[in-house]
C-alpha cells in the first residue's frame, strides 16, 4: 500500500512537470490543433463539393455531406498528430540526459513515463475539443445522442491512450529528436470510403487499426452502421496499449542517452 502510494505521487509529480511544460508553451498545443484544422478547412471546402456527391447515404450530398462523413476521420487525425507530441517530448527528455537523473533519483520507473502519458492524453483530449468546436462552427450537425457523444469520446480517449503509449516507446527508441518527429501517420476510411481505393490499396486500409476506430467514431456520430467494427477497435487499442507499454517500460530500464559529440 505504501509503495501504491509513493508511485501514485511520483507520478503525480511528473504529470505536474509535463503541465507546466504545455501551459510555459502553448503554440504546441495550438500547432497540434492547427493540423488537423487546416486538413478539415481543405478537404471541406477545396474537395469536399466534389467528394460530397457521391455520399447518398449521409445526407443530401454535397460539401454539407462531406462535411459530416469527414470529422469523425478528422478527430483520428487530431489523436495520432497529438501522440506525436509525445514522441518529440520524451525523444527530448532522453537525448538530454534528464532521465538518466531521474534514475538516480528515489522516483518510481514507471512514474516518468506515465506523466508524459496522461500529461499526452490531457493535451489530446484538449485539442479534441479544440477541433469540434471548430468543425461545429463550419457546419457539422451530428444526429448522435448524449449516450452515443460520450461513447464516441470514450472510443477516441481509450485510442488516444494507446497511441500516446506507442508514441512514448517510438520516443525512447528514437536516437534523436529529428528521428522521433518522423514517426509515420496512417492510411484508413478518414478522407474517402474504402470501397473507391484500388484493390491493394482498400485491402491495407480495412485492415489497420486506425480504420475500425474511424467507422466505430463515426458510426456512433452519425447513426451509420457499426457492427463489429467496435469490437475490433476495441482489440486493437487495447492490444496497441498493452505491448507499448510493455515496450516503452523495457525501453526505459535498459536504454541511457546518447553521448553528446
Amino acid at each position: 500500500m505504501t509503495s501504491f502510494a509513493y508511485t501514485f505521487a511520483d507520478s503525480a509529480t511528473m504529470l505536474r512537470r509535463n503541465l507546466k511544460h504545455q501551459l510555459r508553451y502553448p503554440s504546441l498545443t495550438l500547432m497540434l490543433a492547427g493540423f488537423p484544422i487546416v486538413f478539415l478547412l481543405l478537404f471541406v471546402y477545396v474537395f469536399g463539393g466534389q467528394l460530397g456527391t457521391g455520399l447518398g447515404g449521409h445526407g443530401a450530398g454535397g460539401r454539407g455531406a462531406y462535411l459530416t462523413y469527414v470529422v469523425p476521420g478528422i478527430l483520428i487525425i487530431t489523436v495520432a498528430s497529438a501522440a506525436l507530441g509525445t514522441a518529440i517530448s520524451v525523444a527530448t527528455d532522453m537525448t538530454g540526459g534528464i532521465i538518466d537523473r531521474f534514475r538516480t533519483m528515489a522516483i518510481s520507473r514507471g512514474a516518468v513515463l506515465t506523466g508524459h502519458v496522461i500529461g499526452s492524453l490531457l493535451q489530446t483530449l484538449a485539442v479534441l475539443a479544440l477541433v469540434t468546436g471548430v468543425s461545429l462552427a463550419l457546419g457539422f450537425r451530428p444526429d448522435a445522442s448524449a449516450l452515443e457523444w460520450l461513447a464516441a469520446a470514450g472510443m477516441l480517449a481509450l485510442f488516444a491512450f494507446a497511441l500516446i503509449w506507442l508514441s512514448a516507446a517510438l520516443g525512447l527508441a528514437a536516437k534523436s529528436v529529428e528521428t522521433a518527429s518522423n514517426t509515420p501517420m496512417f492510411l484508413s476510411s478518414a478522407f474517402v470510403a474504402t470501397a473507391t481505393m484500388p484493390a491493394g490499396l482498400r485491402q491495407f486500409a480495412e485492415y489497420e487499426p486506425f480504420t475500425p476506430v474511424t467507422q466505430t467514431v463515426r458510426g456512433l456520430l452519425t447513426g451509420g452502421p457499426i457492427g463489429t467494427q467496435a469490437i475490433a477497435a476495441n482489440a486493437w487499442s487495447v492490444g496497441i496499449a498493452l505491448a507499448s507499454y510493455l515496450w516503452a517500460v523495457r525501453l526505459y530500464n535498459r536504454r541511457r542517452a546518447a553521448t553528446q559529440n
